[in-house]
């Protein structure tokens, strides 16, 4: 039994390491653009470092999820950091931009893999409350990434190189990797595998071409031009064509199933639209600081600081006690925190001091943290054992689908009614974007009502 428990603890320690540095990894690249743009002369791509790292992730986890139901969690793992940590080497050594962009690729793909069977084996190895706290403890990475990301990013842009970003990921992908592949034990019938191949080909070209038209539509093409109205033709055409191979196939890539279920149909609805609310928060309360607040750069990042820290703390303490008290109390408690902090955004004006901004976003951390670790473990409490990777890769991509899709239609709102960079038009611009976050708050209020309200 104390061998159970060591071999559980490396396993964990080895998951936390993993999870953290892809959590970091989303964040620190951003504090090194105007160094990697001046190395590699590619500031007309800079913005594909970011776009094509979440293409990739975004299509490739429920994949991944699949695969480690099929295959086990242990050797999909190990795939998904390998090709991390093969695409960090290659970041680092990039010479142009081009190249950077198809190795952020590579390290996307990997990614699609950290996350989802990360929580996935903790699912396996814990059960019960035990669940709920590490669970917690694994959602608050994220958080921590997104405090540390900046200082370790300007760190090493400013003291060494920007490559070292990429290439710190070599010792902690190393241990990991040890950890995590050495220690793990499963079993898993050698039985031959059915896998869904035409239902993973079109889930990508849907999913890829839904993504590349949400990420350039409004920039590098007009909404209304054949490119974009083309991709999402695409995209609904091998969607549904994704659905008709789901409904036939022996071992489905994205069981339908599972959007049947109200204790997996729903927390799927309330990572996509809160993953939604947080990409508004994150990226439009800094502009708000610079551009209406006049406040320097500095000092914006430093404002979504409060949301870093209010998020861990609710979501281990909701982790801690959601079996006493119940899943959906939780959920819908930070439901309505967030609700709270949507109407307090949508309160905000010109005159509005600062301490108004740091309270907003503190909320909306609470709120948040309240939501998303009794979801999880809602989810893999409800999936049956053999589509529990599946199962929580879902929960994943819907979140980051959200967040995608949120980007684009909040810079569409933005540019539609800010005519120009001054400070009263970019208000109201951004106004009526905190308008659709409370408008997505509400939502929120009346989909979380619809979990059964079963403990634990």
């Amino acid at each position: 039994m104390s061998e159970m428990k060591t071999n559980r603890t490396f396993v964990t320690i080895g998951l936390l390491a993993a999870l953290f540095i892809g959590a970091l990894d989303a964040t620190v690249v951003t504090t090194a653009t105007n160094s990697i743009a001046k190395d590699l002369n590619g500031l007309s791509l800079i913005s594909w470092i970011f776009s094509i790292y979440t293409l990739t992730t975004c299509v490739t986890t429920p994949i991944f999820g699949k695969l480690a139901d099929l295959f086990g969690r242990r050797w999909i793992f190990a795939i998904g950091l390998v090709l991390f940590l093969a695409g960090s080497i290659l970041c680092g050594a990039a010479q142009t931009m081009t190249e950077l962009i198809w190795f952020r690729a590579i390290q996307g793909i990997g990614a699609g893999a950290l996350t989802p069977v990360t929580f996935t084996i903790i699912g396996d190895l814990y059960t019960g409350e035990q669940r709920g706290k590490v669970q917690g403890v694994l959602s608050s990475m994220w958080s921590i990434a997104g405090l540390v990301g900046p200082f370790v990013g300007g760190y090493f842009v400013d003291s060494i190189s920007w490559r070292w970003i990429f290439f710190m990921n070599v010792p902690v992908s190393a241990l990991s990797f040890i950890l995590v592949f050495g220690f793990l034990r499963e079993r898993f019938s050698k039985v031959k595998k059915s896998i869904d191949y035409l239902g993973a080909f079109a889930f990508t070209v849907s999913v890829s071409c839904l993504l590349l038209a949400v990420m350039t539509g409004g920039r590098t093409y007009a909404w209304d031009s054949a490119t974009i109205l083309g991709l999402f033709a695409v995209a609904a055409v091998f969607l549904a064509a994704f659905l008709w191979i789901e409904s036939r196939a022996k071992e489905p890539m994205l069981p339908l199933v599972l959007f049947r279920e109200r204790r997996l149909a729903v927390p799927y609805a309330l990572a996509f639209v809160g993953f939604c609310i947080v990409a508004g928060v994150t990226i439009y309360i800094p502009l708000w600081v610079q551009t209406v607040m006049g406040l320097s750069a500095t000092k914006s990042g430093l404002m979504l600081m409060p949301m870093s820290l209010a998020w861990p703390i609710t979501s281990n303490l909701s982790g801690r006690y959601m079996f006493r008290f119940g899943a959906k109390i939780f959920m819908l408690l930070g439901t309505i925190i967030v609700a709270g902090g949507a109407i307090w955004l949508y309160m905000l004006d010109i005159s509005s001091p600062y301490w108004h901004v740091i309270g907003i976003v503190a909320i909306i951390g609470f709120g948040m943290g309240c939501i998303t670790t009794p979801a999880i473990v809602t989810i893999q409490n409800s999936a049956a054992g053999n589509m529990r990777g599946v199962a929580t890769s879902t929960n994943s991509f819907m979140g980051t689908l959200g967040q995608t899709i949120a980007v684009a239609v909040f810079g569409m709102l933005l540019n539609r009614v800010a005519t120009d960079d001054t400070a009263i038009q970019m208000a109201e611009g951004m106004h009526f974007i905190f308008v659709t976050i409370l408008a997505l708050a509400i939502v929120k209020l009346f989909v979380v009502n619809l979990l059964p309200s079963n403990r634990g």
